[in-house]
């Protein structure tokens, strides 16, 4: 008895090491080399000076030192040359780096844009540096997680991903942000704190950000290439809906009645009762959510075994799949996430602030968003074979 004890915690402890590596890999918490603590966003450490860029293949923040020709870099720890991105001085401020020898002048980012604001407008260029922060942690997460990430302009015509970020005229049409075959639109203004909180607050709508914006329009995005033409349609139909149903009728529904009253009881959030491309889309969202929001915690130390807080966890028989072999793993995930958003919520609370995730997760999201995980882990899997 006293062997298989010592056995279980022996797993149970490999189970947790096992974890904070995963972490580590998606971690958002980084040092320059002089022990400073830096930022996903940061172009040079301010302690002692060193240029800063971010390495996507890596998915880290390092140090740049000059290269041996005009225009190049290197980083210790690292070989090839590389170069800063050329929206590095623009309004954009990006801290991205790419080879020195790629022909493009962009990051894998800032290629994926065909359409910028128009910079003589003052105004733009103050919500376009909010807007490419936002994009560039979607996209860093998407590499990260091994998802398929290439530019419709430059790199795959039919199946990729590229952005216009545009904004209304006076007298208008109003620009609608969306998603339709690889390209996802967004309206400019929605980096306006003022003009976004007042859309949420007459949309009802309890969380509205321009992360969350770009990681919902990237899931249809992901359901076109992931789901659509491949064997995970049906499973989708059995479990989110027919997506043959009438959109324009859904949403024509949805703006005149409103969701179903007891909507909490099997969807993510209000707007995911509109439609399955809907739920699929929110469900997603939330999916990244929580997988950047807690491997970041975890990056920083905060691990949901050492919270003094109870949250009932999820079971298996909550799951899509309780037999996936990620299972496990799945359900670490999500309850550790609950433990965390609850102390987040009552730090917010403390401090006069709404809550940091103002979301219930009921037992048939949870199916949902494990579903995700096993398309997100298949399409890995795919690419890495």
């Amino acid at each position: 008895m006293k062997d298989l004890i010592q056995t279980l915690g022996e797993n149970l402890e490999a189970q947790r090491a096992a974890a904070r590596e995963r972490a580590r890999r998606l971690s958002r918490s980084y040092r320059c080399r002089c022990g400073n603590q830096v930022f996903f966003d940061n172009t040079l450490c301010l302690k002692c000076d060193s240029t800063l860029g971010y390495l996507p293949d890596e998915g880290r923040v390092a140090v740049m030192e000059p290269g041996p020709r005009e225009g190049t870099c290197k980083t210790p720890g690292r070989v090839d040359l590389l170069k800063f991105c050329a929206n590095r001085d623009s309004p954009a401020a990006c801290n991205w780096m790419l080879y020195a020898d790629n022909p493009h002048p962009f990051c894998i980012a800032c290629r994926l844009n065909r359409t910028i604001p128009d910079l003589d407008d003052e105004d733009n260029g103050r919500y376009w540096i909010r807007i490419e922060a936002a994009k560039r942690r979607l996209v860093s997460q998407l590499l990260q997680l091994g998802l398929p990430v290439r530019s419709k302009i430059h790199d795959d015509p039919e199946g990729g991903l590229m952005f216009d970020f545009l904004r209304s005229p006076r007298e208008g049409p109003q620009v609608m942000t969306g998603h339709a075959d690889g390209l996802i639109t967004l309206n400019v203004e929605e980096a306006d704190d003022a003009r976004r909180e007042a859309i949420r607050h007459a949309m009802r709508e309890p969380y509205r950000t321009l992360l969350g914006h770009f990681r919902h329009e990237v899931g249809h995005y992901y359901w076109d290439r992931l789901v659509r033409d491949g064997r995970w349609l049906q499973p989708f139909r059995d479990l989110f809906g027919d997506e043959r149903a009438d959109y324009a009728q859904a949403l024509k529904r949805n703006y005149e009645q409103g969701p179903p009253a007891n909507w909490a009881a099997t969807f993510i959030s209000a707007y995911a009762t509109v439609h399955p491309w809907e739920d699929w889309a929110e469900t997603w969202a939330h999916y990244l959510h929580v997988v950047d929001s807690l491997t970041t915690a975890m990056g920083f130390g905060l691990d949901a075994d050492d919270i003094q807080g109870y949250v009932i966890p999820f079971e298996r028989d909550a799951l899509y799949a309780p037999d996936d072999p990620n299972a496990a793993r799945f359900l670490e995930l999500l309850n550790g996430w609950m433990e965390i958003a609850m102390v987040m919520n009552e730090m917010a609370r403390s401090m006069g602030q709404p809550d940091f995730y103002p979301f219930v997760i009921s037992r048939p999201a949870v199916a949902k968003l494990q579903f995700v995980q096993m398309v997100v882990f298949e399409a890995r899997s795919s690419a890495e074979a």
